[in-house]
């Protein structure tokens, strides 16, 4: 399965009052790995960023002045989404968004025809009813570090997004026990594997090690009945 985690800022809340994208973070996960394949961009949203926005993510006006405006990033940005299953924070907010830029070009697309969508925040919701579930408060559950979230940027949420996502979900990327490495964090926090990292190699037993294995389980047998192990095994 591929999944892309994805975040967006904009210049404000609502896409029926004209406000636009400015930033889409994604992060790939396939099989449930992270691939280390992430899509980054900012975009000229072609209007004002409201103040209160600019509160929220810091992007600013005149950052966004020579950056590329949706038109010239669609084509790409599609292509990296197509066929993947989305996992977003809050969907409807982003894919109302989505939708609303490519409403705006031709061929008109809509999201859900090409993607499927899972919104993490329902999980969540029912996951832990009653209690807050917001990115920041799942952090603090699951025991992700978000420590560099000082404002809202949509590639560093997607990445977190990621993390928290594969551990409420009842899986984890790697888990780093050294409070003291660099690239983990405080112990228990995620560290992301590379992705062109070496596969762990199988390392059977030889013919030696497994007789020997089978006469001390033989000896166990004799003490106190069949082992444990014996009855995992099953009848051979």
């Amino acid at each position: 399965m591929r999944q892309i985690v994805l975040d967006t800022e904009t210049t404000g809340i609502d896409p029926n009052d004209g406000h636009r994208i400015i930033e889409i973070g994604c992060v790939e996960v396939v099989e449930r790995e992270l691939t280390g394949r992430n899509y980054h961009v900012y975009i000229n949203p072609e209007r004002e960023v409201e103040a209160e926005a600019i509160t929220v993510h810091g992007i600013t006006n005149e950052f966004l002045a020579d950056k590329p405006v949706f038109a010239d990033i669609a084509d790409e940005f599609f292509e990296f989404i197509k066929g993947a299953e989305l996992v977003i924070h809050n969907a409807a907010f982003d894919i109302g968004f989505m939708d609303a830029e490519f409403a705006r070009l031709k061929p008109v697309r809509k999201t859900a025809d090409h993607c499927g969508v899972v919104d993490s925040l329902a999980i969540a919701r029912a996951k832990h009813p009653g209690q807050k579930n917001s990115l920041d408060a799942l952090c603090k559950r699951y025991g992700v570090d978000n420590s560099n979230r000082e404002l809202h940027g949509a590639l560093l949420d997607a990445e977190i997004l990621a993390d928290v996502y594969l551990l409420m979900t009842g899986g984890q990327t790697a888990l780093s026990l050294d409070s003291g490495s660099s690239d983990g964090g405080a112990a228990g926090g995620i560290r992301r594997l590379s992705a062109d990292r070496p596969r762990l190699s199988v390392v059977a037993a030889s013919e030696e090690e497994a007789t020997a294995h089978d006469e001390f389980l033989s000896m166990l047998d004799k003490q106190s009945g069949q082992s444990l192990w014996r009855k995992l095994q099953g009848p051979e």
